[in-house]
C-alpha cells in the first residue's frame, strides 16, 4: 500500500497492532530467558518508541521499567546521530543510570531500530533485571557501596550487534564481568530474540499500510493520549498541595505538586542532598514516578505513550537524593523511587480518596541471597522483591499480598523453583498477621517467607523501607506494620536488619522476610461487626487485640 491513509479505522488497527507486537516481544523474552527473575518473576517490560525514542505503545512488565524505554533510546539516538551510527541489523544497549540506562546496572535495555521506506520508522527495546553484573558482590547490589564502580560492569549506550552479526568482545567483556556469565549471555540473547521479532512485525505492518500511514498512526495516537490526560486532568482539584515526611534514615523529604487544567508540576527541588551510599536516583527515574501517579490519576486502564505524560513537568536539583550526579552509587535506587512515587501518593491521596487508597508497604523489598549450590557446585544468586499489603480505601480493605504499586504486573517466585534453582528451602510462606492496619477497612496483609539455607559461607544482602517509618493511615485508620529481614541462626538467636550487605548465612539458618501490612481507613470502631468475626475466623487479628481496636472480639 502507498501514500497515506488516515481514516480512524485504519490508525486505530496499526496501533492496536504495535500493542499486540509489544505483548508478543514480551512473551518471547519469558519463553527464552534462562534466569527465574526474568521468566517466573517477570521482572522485565516490553515497548515500541518512534523513531525519535518516544513511547510509542506500552507492552506488559513493570510500569516503572516501562517508563525507562523511552528516555535510553532517546540517549542511544543521541549518541549515534552520525550517517551509517544506526543500519538495519544493529542491536545497542544500556544499563548506566548516566548514559540512559535510568535505574540501576543489574537493569539491561536492549533496543533495535526498525528499518522501512529507507529509514528508521521506530523502535523496539526491552529492559530486564540480570543475576549477576559483575561489582563487588554476588548479585551485584551492595548497600555500602560508595561508587558506581563497585556495582558492576557499566555499558554507557553502546552497540552489541551490528548488521546482525554479534560483536564478539562487547559479549566477553560482558561474561568476564559476571559471577554467572552462562544466565546473562542467555538472557541478553532472549532480549534481542525479543527485539528482532518485534522489529519484523513492525517492519510487516509499515509494508503493509505504507510507511507514511504507520507513522502517521503513532502521531495521532500520541495526540489521542494528551487529550485523554487533559481532560482527565481538567476533573482533578487544582491547587498546589505540599508534603514533608520523615524517612527511615531521619532525612526528610518533601514534595509540591501543582495542579492546573494544562499542567501537573511536580516539585522535588527541596531535598536532602545525594547520599555517599546506592540509595539514590537519577532524574529520569523520579520521572518515571511521577508518571506512573500522574497514570493512575488521569487514565489508568488504557496503553500509554509519549502524549499521556505531556502535560507533566518536573523539577529536581542535580546533586540530590533524587537527582545524583555521576559516579554516585545507584544500586538500591528502587527503594529511592519507591520512596518518591509514595511521597507523591500520599500528597494527593487527602485530596483525592476515591482515586488513591491508604499507604501500602511501599518498598520493593529485594532480597539476594546466594553462594555456591550444594548440589551443583555452582554459583546461585536469588533474586527477589516481595509481596506486601496494600492500603484500605473508602468502602474496602486493602489486598494482601501483591506487590507495590512502583513494581506492578510481576509475581513471586514458586517455592517448588525456588528450591530446584537455588541452594535453600522455603520453609513457610504465609499471611503476617502482626498487630496494625485496622480501621472501618483494614489494611491488606504482607506476609512471612522463610528461607533456610542449605550450606556454609552463603551471602544475605537485603534493602527495605519502611521498616520504621510505617505505612499511612487516611481518615483515622491505624498505622499499618513494618518491611524488615530476621536472620534466626541455627543456634536460636536473632538478628534483624532493614539494609544488609553481604551478611554471611549458614547452614540451617533461616531467613525470615517480614512484609508490611497496609494502613487502614476511618474509625476502627465503626468496623462492620461481621467483618470483625470474619478477621478472628482468619487468624488476621486475636480477639484481645479485636476487643482493643474495636470494642468487638465477636
Amino acid at each position: 500500500m502507498s501514500g497515506q491513509v488516515t481514516d480512524p479505522i485504519t490508525l486505530e488497527i496499526i496501533q492496536n497492532s504495535l500493542q499486540a507486537t509489544a505483548d508478543e516481544m514480551f512473551v518471547a523474552m519469558k519463553k527464552t530467558a534462562m534466569s527465574s527473575i526474568i521468566y517466573e518473576v517477570l521482572d522485565m517490560g516490553t515497548g515500541i518508541l518512534d523513531a525519535k525514542g518516544q513511547i510509542a505503545s506500552s507492552g506488559a512488565g513493570i510500569p516503572a521499567f516501562i517508563g525507562v524505554l523511552d528516555k535510553a533510546v532517546k540517549v542511544i539516538v543521541e549518541k549515534f546521530n552520525k550517517p551509517g551510527d544506526i543500519e538495519p541489523g544493529d542491536v545497542f544497549t544500556t544499563n548506566d543510570p548516566y548514559y540512559g540506562g535510568v535505574t540501576h546496572l543489574n537493569d539491561i535495555v536492549v533496543a533495535m531500530p526498525v528499518f522501512a521506506g529507507g529509514r528508521i520508522i521506530a523502535w523496539t527495546a526491552n529492559i530486564a533485571h540480570n543475576s549477576d553484573i559483575g561489582g563487588k558482590l554476588p548479585g551485584s547490589l551492595s548497600a555500602d557501596a560508595t561508587e558506581i564502580y563497585q556495582e558492576g560492569l557499566r555499558l554507557p549506550a553502546i552497540k552489541i550487534i551490528s548488521k546482525g552479526e554479534p560483536i564478539r568482545p562487547v559479549f566477553e567483556i560482558m561474561k568476564t564481568n559476571s559471577r554467572m556469565p552462562d544466565f546473562l549471555e542467555g538472557d541478553i540473547w532472549a532480549a534481542i530474540a525479543s527485539v528482532r521479532i518485534g522489529a519484523k512485525r513492525l517492519q510487516d505492518l509499515a509494508e503493509k499500510y505504507g510507511v507514511e500511514t504507520f507513522e502517521k498512526a503513532m502521531e495521532s495516537f500520541m495526540d489521542f493520549g494528551e487529550q485523554v490526560s487533559l481532560a482527565e486532568l481538567a476533573k482533578l482539584p487544582h491547587g498546589t498541595f505540599e508534603l514533608s515526611e520523615e524517612q527511615d534514615d531521619g532525612r526528610v523529604y518533601n514534595v509540591k505538586i501543582t495542579i492546573t487544567d494544562k499542567e501537573f508540576i511536580v516539585d522535588l527541588r527541596d531535598n536532602p542532598d545525594q547520599d555517599n551510599g546506592p540509595t539514590n536516583t537519577s532524574r529520569d527515574g523520579v520521572m518515571v514516578c511521577a508518571q506512573m501517579i500522574f497514570k493512575s490519576l488521569t487514565d489508568p486502564y488504557s496503553p500509554c505513550n509519549e502524549g499521556s505524560f505531556r502535560p507533566i513537568r518536573l523539577l529536581t536539583r542535580e546533586g540530590s537524593v533524587f537527582h545524583a550526579k555521576e559516579p554516585s552509587p545507584i544500586g538500591f535506587y528502587f527503594e529511592t523511587e519507591v520512596r518518591a512515587y509514595d511521597l507523591m501518593w500520599r500528597c494527593l491521596a487527602r485530596h483525592v480518596p476515591e482515586r488513591l487508597a491508604a499507604g501500602h508497604f511501599s518498598s520493593i523489598c529485594g532480597t539476594f541471597i546466594g553462594g555456591i549450590h550444594p548440589d551443583t557446585g555452582r554459583h546461585y544468586t536469588i533474586i527477589e522483591p516481595q509481596v506486601g499489603g496494600w492500603g484500605a480505601s473508602h468502602g474496602r480493605d486493602g489486598n494482601c499480598a501483591i506487590f507495590s504499586g512502583f513494581h506492578g504486573e510481576t509475581y513471586n517466585c514458586p517455592a517448588e523453583i525456588s528450591e530446584a534453582r537455588n541452594g535453600l528451602f522455603v520453609d513457610r510462606m504465609e499471611l503476617n498477621v502482626e498487630d496494625g492496619g485496622e480501621g472501618r477497612w483494614t489494611g491488606g496483609r504482607g506476609i512471612r517467607l522463610d528461607y533456610r539455607i542449605r550450606v556454609d559461607g552463603s551471602f544475605l544482602t537485603a534493602g527495605y523501607t519502611r521498616s520504621k517509618v510505617l505505612p499511612w493511615s487516611l481518615a483515622g485508620g491505624n498505622e499499618g506494620t513494618p518491611n524488615y529481614v530476621e536472620v534466626i541462626r541455627r543456634d536460636g538467636s536473632t538478628e534483624r536488619y532493614s539494609f544488609v550487605s553481604g551478611l554471611t548465612v549458614n547452614r540451617d539458618d533461616v531467613i525470615s522476610i517480614r512484609t508490611g501490612t497496609g494502613g487502614g481507613y476511618g474509625n476502627p470502631k465503626e468496623r462492620d461487626r461481621q467483618a470483625i468475626i470474619e478477621d478472628i475466623r482468619n487468624g488476621y487479628i486475636t480477639r484481645e487485640r479485636a476487643l482493643e481496636v474495636y470494642g468487638f472480639a465477636g
